[in-house]
């Protein structure tokens, strides 16, 4: 097991890069890639960071020169013969050849395009732009890259044997919560953590103690690289930068309207089984459930990511029992900044109503709030969305309101569209 207090004492990170592979990446990112390089190649988007915690002032904390150099480096990147192979033969939910010949011959040639930095008072303004199926696999790196080099510049100047009691006091905080979570019956708890983690290495480390604590009920890791090293399901299935990108290249309302159902009819052509989960809050997840198709229902299940996680289920049961569906065949999946405390009670409310299992990201791999002083590695809100399509600006309403983006006069007629009234707003953390 790596010593990851001295690897940190004496780093250089030429021996430990921050993004160390282009599977590095989340699951899911590679499923939606595969989709958009099948049905929307020619699409033209571009991506921005977004710090939604301003108080945390990126740019002085991180140095640009070392920014630009850690970015460089997933440029020079491609995929190796060991990771092609293991996505060309792997068995990935019951399914082998998950990735077509035509879709992976694209990736093993894929190096990631520009990008364009620039510092805008105390944040990083960071953009990339150009095909679809290129940019979309810039966003978990941009932001592993940003929160590792934020964690680098608070641990840079700890000596050793601060460092040294900072990993065993962390070490000691997340064996505590496992060991909080081993009594629940039929737990099934995966780690969403790639994005927002405070390292690579701690992340690896945070997905062997799960795999030890947890036994069985670790169902495996969204990170690509960690399934394939530590011989674990990868696990993920689709995010909300397909309906955002399907609805900001429609032409009208009637079609802005239907976008959010013309992805999942693409993806229903692709997939079947687990992988069948609808993610129904870009746009409001009531309107988006009343009125969803039919064959929509029989989907296996539903991933609950913003606003109240028990009322997203509750209306996602009801609407299961109106249309004559059985919830307690259907897969409920939270994954909204989860810590123990939620899980276990999310888990005692809907166990036995549905088949209940979580996706735990931050505060699973980046929970080093009250370690250091002044709270200066606490995990914050930071991501990398799809902001434009086709010059066209992308828009995502979400259940929490806190968590809505676009310009406000496309805010207020998708609100329209979608039929979305007063929301509750939620205080993001992470």
């Amino acid at each position: 097991m790596v010593d990851i207090a001295t690897r940190v004492y004496n780093h250089k990170w030429k021996i430990d890069p921050i993004v160390r592979s282009l599977i590095d990446t989340d699951f899911y990112k590679l499923l939606m890639c595969q989709s958009v390089f099948r049905n929307r190649p020619d699409t033209t988007v571009t991506f921005s960071l977004i710090n939604r915690t301003t108080r945390i002032p990126l740019a002085h904390l991180i140095d640009e020169g070392e920014l630009r150099e850690q970015l460089d480096h997933i440029r020079t990147l491609r995929l190796t013969r060991g990771e092609s192979t293991w996505l060309r033969g792997n068995m990935f939910y019951g399914k082998r050849q998950m990735f077509t010949p035509e879709f992976m011959e694209w990736f093993e040639a894929l190096r990631l395009p520009p990008y364009h930095l620039e510092r805008v008072g105390d944040q990083y303004e960071l953009t990339f732009e150009g095909p679809w199926p290129e940019v979309m696999m810039w966003e978990i790196p941009a932001l592993a890259v940003l929160m590792e080099l934020r964690s680098r510049a608070v641990l840079r100047h700890m000596g050793r044997f601060e460092l040294q009691v900072l990993y065993a006091r962390a070490m000691t905080k997340l064996w505590e919560k496992i060991e909080r979570l081993q009594p629940t019956q039929d737990l099934r708890i995966a780690d969403f953590g790639t994005r927002r983690r405070h390292s690579f290495l701690w992340q690896d480390w945070c997905v062997q103690a799960m795999q030890e604590g947890l036994g069985r009920a670790f169902a495996g890791t969204s990170n690509c690289l960690i399934a394939k090293n530590r011989d674990l399901e990868a696990i993920g299935t689709n995010a909300h930068e397909l309906p955002m990108v399907y609805a900001a290249l429609a032409e009208t309302d009637a079609a802005l309207a239907r976008a959010p159902y013309d992805v999942l009819s693409d993806w229903h052509e692709e997939h079947s089984g687990n992988l069948r989960i609808i993610l129904p809050d870009t746009y409001g997840t009531e309107g988006f459930l009343s009125r969803a198709p039919d064959w929509l229902a029989g989907w296996t299940g539903i991933r609950i990511d913003s606003g109240d996680p028990a009322k997203g289920a509750e209306t996602a049961i009801r609407w299961w029992q109106s249309r004559g569906e059985d919830p307690r065949e259907k897969l409920v999946i939270f994954s909204d900044g989860l810590d123990v405390d939620r899980i276990a009670e999310l888990h005692a409310q809907f166990s036995g109503r549905v088949r209940v299992s979580f996706g735990w990201g931050t505060l699973l791999t980046n929970d080093f709030r009250g370690l250091v002083a002044d709270d200066a590695l606490a995990p914050f809100s930071l991501v990398c969305k799809a902001v434009a399509a086709n010059g066209r600006p992308t828009v995502k309403l979400s259940d929490n309101p806190e968590k809505a983006m676009g310009p406000e006069a496309e805010i207020a007629r998708y609100k329209r569209v979608f039929g979305v009234g007063e929301q509750e707003r939620v205080e993001v953390v992470v």
